[in-house]
């Protein structure tokens, strides 16, 4: 009889049963030992099938070891961009191709720029900021929480608008003048208190004169794309809004393009923050959002990209 005690058996059938592998196969390498120890006389099948066993539950583990460690790493190397609400369009398409081109998985959060700005004070794990308003990245590097050598204006906002498609009103020919009529009873806008957006909806109102008539009809988002909600779910019957959020739904709706003198230009800028622990791969994407492609899908959703100038 070859050597292999009682007490090493348990243990192998133990962990066969215990390792992290499918449970069919676990299950066959049981029954192989004990159909080897039923033949208790054949000590050579003994012999093999512990030796077997160990084997394959060394290996295992091993796999199990390298798995860990290959999730941990695409974990590790996942970027994570911060982004003002009126990127949700065309964001994630730029991310799209940007993965397919190098296969470097981007995560987005979006949310205000103000908002956006307190949490990463607060300590967010985010890699990359896209502000709609290039003063928060600004006040990032000045606190020191961004590096002041990769800030980017990468875009200009405009304001827009938006109506249901169902709407009797003709904004094309009214103008922000469809705001007065009676059938709209609300009108929604993005908080002024920390959504850029917000802030030019409120200045063109003002520049415009009608802000006092219809102040009280004011709705606030959250940030421009839950006031873009507003109109779409019947809340409010017109928003004033980020163009590319009335693009993005331009067959069931209408819009107007509010002039760009009427309100503080909405400089739209990224920057890389001192906290990431992705900082080549987030100056990498940075730099791809310069590229020919990147600039075309901002400009498909109503973004004109600016001369550089910081």
């Amino acid at each position: 009889m070859a050597s292999c005690p009682i007490d090493s058996r348990v243990v192998i059938l133990s962990e066969a049963k215990d390792l992290c592998i499918p449970r069919l196969q676990a299950n066959a390498w049981v029954l192989s030992l004990r159909l080897a120890q039923s033949h208790d006389d054949n000590g050579d099948l003994w012999l093999r099938a512990c030796e077997r066993a160990r084997y394959l539950s060394a290996m295992s583990k091993l796999l199990a070891l390298l798995l860990l460690f290959t999730g941990t790493l695409a974990t590790a190397q996942e970027i994570i961009v911060a982004a003002a609400a009126d990127m949700n369009a065309a964001l994630p398409q730029i991310v799209e191709a940007y993965t397919k081109e190098t296969g470097q998985a981007v995560k987005i959060s979006f949310g205000s720029s103000g908002n956006l700005t307190n949490q990463i004070r607060n300590g967010a794990p985010f890699d990359i900021f896209f502000s709609a308003d290039e003063e928060y990245p600004k006040q990032l590097i000045a606190e020191g929480l961004a590096s002041k050598d990769t800030l980017y204006r990468y875009a200009v906002g405009r304001l827009a608008l938006w109506v249901p498609s169902n709407s009797p009103l003709n904004v094309s020919k009214l103008g922000i003048l469809a705001l007065l009529d009676p059938s709209v009873k609300k009108i929604s806008i993005a908080n002024p208190a920390h959504a850029p957006y917000g802030r030019a909806a409120e200045a063109a109102l003002r520049h415009f004169g009608i802000y006092d008539q219809v102040s009280s009809r004011l709705v606030l988002g959250e940030n421009v794309a839950q006031a873009a909600s507003f109109v779409n779910s019947g809340n409010a019957q017109a928003g004033l809004i980020a163009l590319s959020q009335a693009l993005l739904a331009k067959k069931r709706s209408l819009y107007w393009e509010v002039p760009l003198d009427a309100y503080p230009a909405l400089n739209q800028a990224a920057v890389v923050l001192s906290r990431s622990k992705q900082r080549d791969a987030a100056r990498k994407f940075l730099e791809f959002l310069r590229s020919p492609e990147a600039t075309s899908l901002l400009g498909s959703y109503g973004f004109s990209v600016p001369v550089e100038k910081h």
